[in-house]
């Protein structure tokens, strides 16, 4: 039984897995066509914040693989009824897997140890791989190939921008991130980079045009993520100068396209003109996170690893 609660959990090899599974199912998909790989399956949701793709994405993905999903909400009383080791067993014992949407990352890894069924992490405030392993998969769809690719991450060195990384580790993509003094990896995780991806050629700036300079793709994301809004002045100050506009992607090679996570705020991290320009790959991104997510649950629950 394997967990994917971190981009650490998955080898290089089993990347390319998950994009193998995702491009065929991807592909019948488009045809009209939908294989039921995973009949009988439950999927639970137990989410602690709000959600568009991640939600409707999973939802999707299972009922495609002819599964079932299961959205809890506060009425099962997770974290506030019973000990989190009583949550956690009970409901492994009715479910296949459990997508957690946590507040906090060390949730999502005592749920992981303790359910008895595979865990998947659908955000912490450290780390989102399902979003990342969506945005290289989009990344090798506009180009064709990620070996040698550059991407581009401009903003706070967040949850994503973590996830991008160590993803950009596992398949030979250089990663660069621009973002103001105080807003980059901190130490501990840079050290972790060190360990898990060695062969990782980052680079560190604050200045975005150095970013995004040779890059195939350029990322960004909201300046405050949910759980900071009371730093959101503070934020716009210290990020004025690190939005997306055109005069940037002119920095950036004519093929490169733009890519966010979403959702986003135009006139801050983006200008309109970029996010709904031609250059923007926003919504094929977006979309892939069901195909992918779909490559995920094969790839746990059904197809041999």
């Amino acid at each position: 039984m394997r967990n994917l609660i971190s981009l650490t959990d998955l080898t290089s090899a089993e990347v390319e897995r998950i994009f193998s599974i995702t491009e065929d199912l991807k592909t019948r998909n488009l045809q009209g066509e939908r294989d039921f790989l995973l009949p009988g399956r439950v999927l639970a949701l137990l989410f602690e914040k709000p959600s568009l793709r991640t939600r409707v994405s999973f939802e999707s993905a299972i009922a495609h693989l002819g599964g079932v999903s299961l959205f809890l909400s506060d009425d099962v009383g997770f974290g506030k009824r019973e000990s989190m080791e009583d949550f956690a067993r009970v409901l492994g014992e009715f479910v296949d897997a459990i997508v957690i949407r946590a507040k906090k990352h060390a949730v999502a890894e005592q749920l992981a140890q303790l359910a008895g069924c595979a865990v998947i992490n659908g955000l912490t405030d450290l780390e989102h791989p399902c979003q990342a392993l969506a945005d290289l998969y989009t990344l090798r769809e506009i180009h064709g190939t990620l070996r040698g690719k550059k991407l581009a991450y401009v903003g706070d060195g967040n949850n994503v921008a973590r996830s991008l990384a160590l993803g950009c580790g596992k398949v030979g993509v250089e990663f660069a991130l621009a973002a103001p003094p105080g807003y980059e990896f901190d130490t501990e995780f840079s050290e972790l980079l060190a360990r898990e991806v060695p062969e990782l050629k980052m680079t560190i700036t604050a200045d975005p045009r150095e970013a995004v300079a040779d890059a195939a793709g350029v990322y960004t994301d909201v300046w405050a993520s949910m759980g900071q809004e009371a730093e959101q002045e503070v934020r716009q100050k210290a990020f004025a100068d690190y939005q997306v506009n055109a005069e940037l992607m002119a920095a950036a090679p004519e093929d490169a396209c733009f890519l966010h996570c979403l959702p986003a705020r135009r006139g801050e991290e983006v200008s309109a003109e970029v996010i709904d320009g031609p250059r923007s790959v926003v919504v094929q991104q977006a979309g892939n996170r069901m195909h992918v997510q779909k490559g995920i649950l094969a790839w746990l629950l059904g197809a041999p690893n």
